[in-house]
């Protein structure tokens, strides 16, 4: 490998590490909300702000991030971030109360915001046109590689807290749970800070502002002398096009010759949101104890859904400078689609029937003599499950215990579940996952490149807000079939809108694709 090679690839891994805090931190929260609602005894609305929160605050982070970035470097909003982060940890272990742990799960938010964006603009400013997808793709992976080791970390915490170890008696990993789950981000936020020192600024924002030969020398480093040269000429030219224009507002954000790519971005955006891949993978552990599995097996199966996700966003790596993002986005937007169909199909034709043998086998806190009642009754539904239970048991109670009720009464394909889930976590990796970020890295021209992936970055996060926020509810109201259903009537309408509307961006330079798609 060329030492040019090592280098891009050296600092495309560090910057990217944002990434890893941000899939970590989002996603471990999956394995908190059982406990969480128990011991602060919340509504599925509350509950889902406790998941919701940090969508929230990542959308206005995100109003700020790229301007900032734009004022004072790629590197100093990636390092801010960074220590966002490790406070985000330390607090959430430490939360006394619920209003307390939303807060610091907010400032974690601020870190997500400004990683999200900053780090894949920042990768794609660094690397030559011919493996920027590749590049770019890094923080995909090291988002999908935080979730995975959230997932893996819950499920390791979980099972060390029921053994009688020596660690679990020294930590309380037992008692502690949930609080040691959220706190374990805070070393490799740590880590991400430090390392971000020995990466260099962004070449292009040397450049737009007057430093011209800090960023020859950094260009050299990535490609070479030569290259470096015609690399260096073109951003100028780029930029001294714009020479005289006032700092990019919202005004040159919608100017009709922006018309087609901030379209592309927003569907992109809001699609990659609204099918729900936030909700499978802040709720896994829920979702696979309403098949009636388990806790222990559903957090197990959570660990398998980081795995496939791991997977197919390498798959997704080795194939985008080849394939091209739009036959990527086609085929996993179709199968995102089929699966979530799938699960619609699987929760809707599931039967729920209490006999007397589960209900002696159920927690003995449980009250046998008011769930006894429901003894060979039999429910077609989850949501007509839950309400004759709650109202033989009451709220608390059924909150309490739902993974056992649940398994003990459920009858479904769960083997079609499984797979429908590991199918969509599949098809969205390998396309809409990190297609959206090289998509978003490559769209924007030069000069308003910050404030587009801003806004563009926030319509994503507000997307994401509604959906984590409002999942627990449409469980409990509409229930898993339709939930999913509605998932999945959103993917097929996607598809048919962006591959419509999408061009092919590999093998370009930004400036090449800055002549092509904004139409003056």
């Amino acid at each position: 490998m060329q030492q040019n090679s090592r280098f891009m690839i050296f600092v495309a891994l560090i910057a990217a590490l944002g990434g890893f805090l941000m899939g970590f931190d989002a996603s471990v929260i999956s394995g908190v909300v059982g406990f969480i609602e128990v011991e602060f005894t919340l509504t599925k609305i509350e509950l889902g702000w406790s998941v919701s929160s940090l969508a929230l605050a990542a959308t206005f982070a995100m109003m700020l991030a790229g301007p900032l970035s734009d004022r004072i470097g790629r590197t100093p909003v990636l390092q801010i971030a960074a220590v966002l982060f490790a406070i985000s940890a330390l607090a959430s272990a430490l939360a006394p109360s619920f209003q307390a742990l939303v807060i610091a799960r907010m400032i974690g938010g601020l870190g997500v915001g400004a990683a999200l964006i900053i780090a894949p603009m920042y990768i794609a400013e660094m690397s030559p046109p011919e493996v920027r997808g590749r590049l770019v793709s890094f923080n995909q992976f090291n988002i999908v590689i935080g979730i995975s080791a959230a997932f893996f970390c819950n499920y390791l915490i979980l099972t060390l807290g029921q053994s009688e170890s020596a660690l679990n008696e020294i930590l309380q990993l037992g008692a502690l749970n949930w609080r040691w789950m959220l706190g374990v981000e805070l070393l490799p936020a740590v880590v991400y800070f430090f390392a971000l020192k020995w990466v260099p600024e962004s070449p292009r924002w040397l450049v737009m502002h007057g430093k011209e030969d800090e960023a020859r020398v950094v260009l050299e480093r990535v490609s070479g002398p030569l290259q470096a040269s015609h690399a260096l000429q073109t951003v100028m030219e780029s930029l001294e096009a714009e020479t005289g224009r006032d700092r990019a507002s919202l005004k040159d954000l919608f100017h009709p010759s922006m018309k087609l790519v901030l379209t592309i971005g927003l569907a992109v955006g809001i699609l990659q949101q609204i099918t729900g891949i936030n909700s499978v993978f802040f709720y896994a552990p829920m979702i696979f104890e309403q098949s009636g599995i388990g806790t222990n097996a559903s957090f197990m199966q959570a660990v398998l859904v980081g795995l496939v996700n791991v997977v197919f966003t390498v798959l997704a790596m080795l194939l985008i400078d080849r394939l091209g993002r739009r036959l990527l986005l086609g085929i996993g937007l179709s199968g995102i689609a089929t699966c979530m169909l799938a699960l619609a199909y699987g929760f809707g034709t599931a039967t729920y029937t209490l006999d007397q043998h589960s209900i002696d086998n159920l927690p003995l806190q449980v009250d046998r003599t008011q769930i006894s009642r429901l003894a060979g009754t039999t429910f077609d539904s989850d949501i007509a499950f839950r309400k004759a239970v709650t109202a033989s048991i009451g709220e608390t109670a059924f909150r309490q215990f739902e993974s056992p009720l649940v398994g003990a009464a459920i009858e479904l394909q769960s083997t079609l579940i499984l797979l429908a889930i590991l199918g969509f976590v599949a098809s969205f990796a390998i396309s809409i996952g990190p297609v959206m970020w090289v998509l978003f890295s490559e769209l924007f021209p030069n000069r308003v490149r910050g404030l587009a992936i801003s806004f563009v970055g926030l319509i994503n996060s507000a997307v994401a807000f509604l959906v984590t926020f409002l999942f627990p509810w449409e469980l409990e109201t509409l229930g898993n079939a339709n939930t999913f259903l509605i998932y999945g009537l959103f993917a097929i309408a996607g598809l048919v809108f962006v591959m419509r509307i999408l061009p092919e961006t590999k093998g370009k330079s930004l400036e090449q694709l800055e002549r092509i798609l904004v139409r003056t």
